[in-house]
C-alpha cells in the first residue's frame, strides 16, 4: 500500500445508449486492449438478449437485481500477526462490492468456452438474477469464509 497521498476517484461518465454509470463500468471491465467499442457491442448485445429473455423490459433494472444478488457483503483479508497469517473478516466498502461484483460476473462468462461473450454475459447475469450460478456460489462460497473466520475478527485494523 502506498504511504503517499490518497488516489484520486476519477469522474465515471454515463454511457452513451442507457445514461448509465454501471453500464460503463461493465464496458470498462470487459474492454480488452482499450478497444472500448467492441466492448460496448458486446454489452448492449448481452442486455438485448436479456430483455428478450426474461421478457422484461429495462436491461439497467435487470443488471441491478443481479448485482443485488451478487455483491459480497464480507471478505477475508490476511492480516499477521506476531508470525502468524490469519484470516480476519471485514466489512466490504460500497464500491468494492460493485466492482467486484462486475469482476466476477466477467471472469465467470469469459470462462464459458465454446459460445460468444455477449451470450455468455447475458447467461451470467440471468444467472445472477435468478440468484443461481457460479457467481452467486462464489459470493456464498466468500460469505462462508467470513464466517467459519469470525473468531479472528477482533484482529480488524
Amino acid at each position: 500500500m502506498s504511504r503517499r497521498r490518497k488516489a484520486v476517484k476519477r469522474e465515471i461518465i454515463p454511457d452513451p445508449r442507457y445514461n448509465s454509470t454501471l453500464v460503463t463500468q461493465l464496458v470498462n471491465i470487459i474492454m480488452v486492449d482499450g478497444k472500448k467499442s467492441t466492448a460496448q457491442k458486446i454489452v448492449y448485445g448481452a442486455f438485448e438478449r436479456v430483455s428478450e429473455k426474461l421478457g422484461k423490459g429495462d436491461p439497467i433494472d435487470l443488471l441491478l437485481g443481479a448485482l443485488e444478488n451478487v455483491r459480497p457483503r464480507l471478505e477475508v483479508k490476511s492480516r499477521r500477526v506476531g508470525g502468524a497469517t490469519y484470516q480476519v473478516p471485514v466489512e466490504v466498502p460500497f464500491e468494492r462490492q460493485q466492482s467486484v461484483a462486475f469482476r466476477w460476473m466477467v471472469a465467470s462468462a469469459k470462462g464459458r468456452k465454446g459460445i460468444a461473450m455477449n451470450e455468455s454475459l447475458a447467461t451470467e447475469i440471468i444467472d445472477a438474477y435468478n440468484n443461481t450460478g457460479a457467481v452467486v456460489k462464489k459470493k456464498e462460497d466468500t460469505h462462508r469464509m467470513a464466517q467459519a473466520n469470525r473468531a479472528f475478527a477482533h484482529l480488524r485494523w
